[in-house]
């Protein structure tokens, strides 16, 4: 059963209650199966020898998620072949190819979490209210060791994009 974590994070300043026990860098990810389209997942095992730096948004056709995925998409280009980002939501997946075709987003993975929000459970972000995942940013060596976690405390604010692309270029 997993663990409810009250009082740790907010929307707008209102409390909300986040499922799953919280990760701490040193931990083993946990696998994912994740959609890529309705029919079509993917796995932790699916990015085996890339680094990995997995950004969690609650939805892309939000201010802060646009954001926070656009910057991700920049810095992609940047940082090698052995190093992939994603982008996990409870979006669609239909709406998320049609989000990153308007947006121009080409160098993310977007997934998503719409059909069991297991990984939201996995990963200590779901969010028990909205079942929405909370915005967060784990950072995986190439043996799905974490290396970087940011859990945000605050739904509506931006990660510390320079730390975890720090945490990426320190394994690359």
């Amino acid at each position: 059963m997993s663990q409810e974590r009250a009082n740790v994070a907010t929307l707008k300043g209102n409390p909300i209650t986040l499922i799953g026990n919280e990760l701490k860098v040193g931990d083993q990810a946990p696998d994912f199966n994740l959609n890529k389209s309705l029919v079509d997942t993917a796995s932790l095992s699916d990015f085996a020898g890339k680094v990995k730096l997995i950004s969690v948004v609650p939805s892309l056709d939000t201010g802060v998620c646009d954001a926070q995925t656009r910057k991700f998409n920049e810095t992609a280009g940047t940082l090698g072949e052995n190093v992939v980002i994603l982008t996990v939501s409870v979006d669609l997946p239909m709406a998320q190819a049609r989000w990153c075709g308007a947006a121009g987003v080409d160098k993310v993975v977007t997934l998503s979490d719409y059909k069991t929000r297991s990984f939201g459970e996995a990963y200590g972000v779901l969010i028990k209210e909205l079942q929405l995942l909370m915005r967060s940013i784990f950072v995986l060596d190439t043996d799905n060791k974490i290396q970087y976690v940011e859990y945000l405390s605050e739904m509506t604010e931006h990660p510390n994009y320079e730390a975890a692309i720090e945490a990426v270029k320190k394994l690359v």
